[in-house]
């Protein structure tokens, strides 16, 4: 048996931010305050930590929020020096992941449409959209002496 214990994974307590006076309330929220989505930067500036730091140690933080609350400073503060004092653990990183995404070219650039699929000769296969099959069929109606693809029915365009 090993002497070393585990440290619990304790999550940063959740912001509190001020309910919106609305008018449906008479100006008056039902109750003051809520859990919010994130700390501010402000709030996380005060603890003398970057967002990107507070990000790699699973804190919240919502950049849209400008309000600066003391009372979230200071649950943000024993939070971190119970973390320091290696009472807890911090929970996994939480920063986001850059995806870069392609834009698809469209279907008609990529001649998908009905019609673009019957012009290349791909009408009768259903997903195998490939030059191979056109060159192939091609080649067949030069030997059979066929009309080429192209030629529709009467009075073709």
């Amino acid at each position: 048996m090993s002497s070393e214990k585990t440290l619990p994974v304790v999550p940063p307590p959740p912001p509190l931010v001020k309910v919106p006076r609305l008018i449906r309330y008479g100006g008056l929220p039902p109750h003051e305050w809520k859990e919010g989505r994130g700390y501010s930067i402000g709030e996380i500036r005060a603890l003398g930590l970057s967002v990107r730091d507070a990000r790699l140690l699973g804190i919240y933080v919502d950049e849209r929020r400008r309000t600066v609350w003391q009372h979230n400073i200071e649950r943000l503060r024993e939070w971190l020096t119970k973390v320091l004092k290696g009472e807890i653990a911090p929970p996994d990183p939480a920063l986001p992941k850059i995806i870069k995404i392609k834009p698809k070219r469209g279907r008609v650039f990529r001649g998908l449409t009905p019609a673009g699929r019957r012009m290349r000769g791909l009408m009768s296969v259903k997903l195998r959209e490939t030059h191979k099959h056109k060159w192939k069929k091609k080649q067949r109606e030069r030997m059979l002496k066929k009309r080429h693809e192209a030629v529709r029915a009467k009075g073709g365009h």
